[in-house]
C-alpha cells in the first residue's frame, strides 16, 4: 500500500499495550464514528496486526486502517462473550467496514383479488383493497413458484383478461391449447365452478400437497358416487398434476427433514451468499445476498451466519456450509442457545450433501455472474479450483506455461493467461529459449519463469502485463517441472501458488501435481473442464509457435542458398516479407528497400527467383 495512516506508530504502540485477554475492539475515524468492530481471543495480538505490515492485508482492511484515528476496547470473560457482544455492537452501530446483511427483497405475499372472479397474484405489500393476502414469505421466489404451480394444476387463468367483461371477445390463449388453462374466457363455465376451483387452489397453497390430495380425493369419490363422472375426471386430473409437481420437487431433496445449505461465491471483491432452505426433505426456498469489498470467505461466512440467524426464530437443527468458517464452535453454541435445541454447522466432504453444497455454490456463482460479466459455470469452476488446490483466494488471474521443441531444435515456450475463467489472449506471450542447448524441458522452463519474473520486478508498479502478479501458475507437466520451477521461485523469492497439469496415456488431463504429490481430478466436476481447457490451450499455443519457428527457419535456409545472403539478411527478409512467396513476388525496388539489403544483394535475390534474367540459366541449387 503506497499511502499510510500518519498515526500508524501511535496506534501500534497503543495496541501493544492491550491485554492478552478476550474482548471486542472498536475502530473509529477522525469524526469519532465507529467504522469497524471485531472480536479477539487475545486483544493485543489481534489488534496489533492491523497496525503492522500491510503485506497480508486485504484491500478492504488496508482502506479501514488508513481511516482509523483511534480505537476502544471492551474486555470480556470469554471468547464466546466477545462474539455475542461483537454481534450486538455491529447491529447497533452498523460500521462501514463490517459485513452488513442487507436483504433488500423484503416481504412478499400471495394475493387473492376481490370481486366475483378473483385472481391469484403476487404482491409486495398488503393494501386496503378488499383482497385476501397469504404470507408473508421471506422472498418473492417461493410466491411466484407457488402461483405458477397452482395455475397449472388447477388450470386457472394467468392472462390479463377481465371476467365477465371479456368473455367470448377473443380466442383463448396458448395456455388453453396446451392444457394449462380451462379457457375460462370462453364464458362457458359458471361462476360457482370457478370459485370451487379457486378454493381448491387455496387449500393447496395453505395446506400443502398432501392435505390437498386428501381433500380432492374425497371430492372425487363423492362425485363418482353421485355419477358426476365428468367432474370426477377433472378432480382426478388435478390430483395427478399435484403428484407430478411433488415428484419434480423430489429431484431436489435431501435425507435430512429440515436443513439450510449455504454457499459463497467471491470474485473481484464482490460476493454472493446463497441459502437453500430444505423442509419436509424438499427444497422450499432460495435466498441470495450480495456483498462488496469482500476478500476472505471464512470471515464472510462467520458474519453472515451470525446476522442471518440473529433475525430468524426458525433455526434448523443442521446448517450445511461450503467451507471453513471462523468460530464454528462458538457459533454453534450461540445458535443452540437461541433455538433451544442442538444446532450443528456441518461441512460435508462427500456424498449427497456435498452435491447439495455444489448446487448451492453454482447458484451463488450464477447470481454473482450477473454483476461481474462472466458465467456462473466459470465462477463455480474457479471456486472448485481454489478448494481443490487449497488456495487462500479464488485464482482470478491464472498463467500457464508449456515447452515445445523437436529433439531440442527450435526450442520455444508459450504462456497463456485465463482471467476470471476465460482466455485473455492479449496477455499471451511467446518465448524463444536462449540459454538451453538441446532438449532439456526442465532447464527451459526455469529460463522462461526466470525471465518472466525478472520482467515483473521491472514493471510491477504498472500492475498489468508482466507487471501483474498471477494468482496461480499451472505448468504443462508433472512433479519434475514443479520441482525445477520451485527452485527458481526460491531463488527469486516468488510467492505464487505453483502446480503442474498431468495427462494420462491417452493425453487426457487426469491430475494436478504439486511438490508433495498428485491431486486427482473428478471428471464430473466443472474444475476438470477448466483445467483441461487450460492445458489444451497452452499446448496448442506453444506447439503453434514452435511450428511457425520451424517453418520460418526452413524458409530462411532457402534464402541462405543465395550468394551474398547470410543469416542476418535471411532473417531480416523473412521478418519483413513474412513468407517466401512474398519475397519471390517482390520487385527489385521492394527488395532494395527491405531492411539489411542493398542494390547488389537485392539483384542476387531477384535473379535467384527469376532465372530468365540469366539467359535461361537457373542459379538455384
Amino acid at each position: 500500500m503506497t499511502e499510510q495512516n500518519p498515526k500508524l506508530k501511535i496506534l501500534r504502540a497503543k495496541a501493544m499495550d492491550l491485554p492478552l485477554q478476550p474482548g471486542v475492539y472498536i475502530m473509529k475515524d477522525k469524526q469519532n464514528k465507529v467504522i469497524y468492530i471485531g472480536k479477539a481471543k487475545m486483544l493485543k495480538n489481534r489488534v496489533s496486526q492491523y497496525f503492522g505490515s500491510d503485506k497480508n492485508h486485504s484491500l478492504k482492511v488496508c482502506r479501514m486502517v488508513l481511516n482509523v484515528d483511534d480505537f476502544d476496547y471492551i474486555i470480556t470473560d470469554s471468547e464466546y462473550e466477545a462474539l455475542v457482544l461483537e454481534n450486538s455492537l455491529i447491529k447497533q452501530n452498523k460500521p462501514k467496514y463490517n459485513i452488513l446483511l442487507k436483504d433488500d427483497k423484503g416481504s412478499a405475499y400471495i394475493k387473492i383479488t376481490g370481486g366475483k372472479w378473483p385472481r391469484i397474484q403476487d404482491a409486495r405489500h398488503i393494501e386496503k383493497d378488499g383482497a385476501t393476502y397469504i404470507g408473508p414469505y421471506t422472498s418473492i421466489s417461493p410466491v411466484l413458484q407457488t402461483i405458477d404451480e397452482v395455475q397449472k394444476i388447477f388450470k386457472l387463468p394467468s392472462c390479463s383478461k377481465k371476467f365477465p367483461q371479456d368473455f367470448g371477445k377473443t380466442r383463448p390463449c396458448l395456455n388453453a391449447y396446451i392444457g394449462q388453462c380451462s379457457a375460462w374466457c370462453k364464458g362457458k363455465m359458471s361462476e360457482k365452478e370457478y370459485l370451487d376451483t379457486l378454493n381448491d387452489a387455496l387449500e393447496f397453497i395453505k395446506g400443502g400437497s398432501s392435505r390437498s390430495i386428501s381433500l380432492l380425493t374425497e371430492k372425487m369419490n363423492e362425485a363418482a358416487v353421485n355419477l358426476d363422472f365428468e367432474n370426477a375426471a377433472k378432480i382426478r386430473d388435478r390430483i395427478t398434476a399435484i403428484k407430478k409437481i411433488r415428484e419434480k420437487q423430489k429431484v431436489v431433496s435431501c435425507k435430512v427433514k429440515k436443513q439450510d445449505v449455504i454457499a459463497v461465491a467471491i470474485l473481484n471483491e464482490k460476493a454472493v451468499v446463497s441459502v437453500l432452505k430444505f423442509d419436509d426433505y424438499m427444497l422450499k426456498e432460495r435466498e441470495d445476498f450480495k456483498f462488496s469489498d469482500i476478500s476472505a470467505a471464512e470471515e464472510l461466512r462467520s458474519e453472515f451466519l451470525r446476522q442471518y440467524y440473529d433475525s430468524r426464530e426458525d433455526i434448523p437443527a443442521r446448517i450445511v456450509i461450503d467451507g471453513e468458517t471462523e468460530d464454528r464452535e462458538l457459533l454453534e453454541q450461540i445458535l443452540t442457545e437461541k433455538s433451544g435445541r442442538k444446532v450443528e454447522i456441518f461441512l460435508p466432504q462427500k456424498g449427497d450433501t456435498l452435491k447439495l453444497v455444489d448446487m448451492c455454490r453454482h447458484n451463488a456463482a450464477e447470481k454473482l455472474s450477473e454483476s461481474t460479466g462472466g458465467s456462473g459455470k466459470e465462477l463455480s469452476a474457479l471456486q472448485e479450483l481454489k478448494d481443490l488446490l487449497g488456495l487462500s483466494k479464488i485464482p482470478e488471474y491464472i498463467e500457464s506455461y508449456d515447452i515445445s521443441n523437436l529433439a531440442g531444435s527450435e526450442n520455444v515456450a508459450g504462456m497463456i493467461v485465463f482471467e476470471n475463467g476465460k482466455p485473455l489472449k492479449s496477455a499471451y506471450r511467446k518465448f524463444s529459449i536462449k540459454t538451453v542447448i538441446g532438449q532439456d524441458d526442465y532447464a527451459s522452463m526455469q529460463e522462461v519463469i526466470r525471465r518472466r519474473f525478472t520482467e515483473y520486478e521491472l514493471h510491477k508498479d504498472e500492475g498489468e502485463g508482466f507487471g501483474r502478479l498471477p494468482d496461480l501458475i499451472l505448468l504443462d507437466g508433472g512433479q519434475g517441472h514443479v520441482s525445477a520451477v520451485s527452485k527458481v521461485f526460491k531463488e527469486m523469492n516468488i510467492q505464487v501458488p505453483l502446480f503442474g497439469m498431468v495427462k494420462d496415456s491417452k493425453h487426457r488431463t487426469r491430475a494436478v501435481s504439486s511438490g508433495g504429490g498428485e491431486i486427482a481430478i473428478n471428471t464430473q466436476r466443472v474444475v476438470y473442464t477448466l483445467i483441461s481447457t487450460i492445458q489444451d490451450e497452452v499446448h496448442r499455443f506453444a506447439i503453434g509457435y514452435h511450428r511457425n519457428m520451424r517453418k520460418k527457419n526452413t524458409l530462411s535456409s532457402t534464402l541462405l542458398g543465395i550468394e551474398g545472403i547470410g543469416e542476418k539478411r535471411a532473417k531480416a527478409l523473412m521478418k519483413h516479407f513474412t513468407t517466401l512467396s512474398a519475397i519471390q513476388n517482390a520487385d527489385l525496388k521492394e527488395l532494395e528497400e527491405a531492411p539489411c539489403m542493398n542494390a547488389p544483394s537485392a539483384m542476387k535475390v531477384y535473379a535467384y527467383f527469376h532465372p530468365e534474367m540469366n539467359n535461361g540459366e537457373d542459379n538455384r541449387e
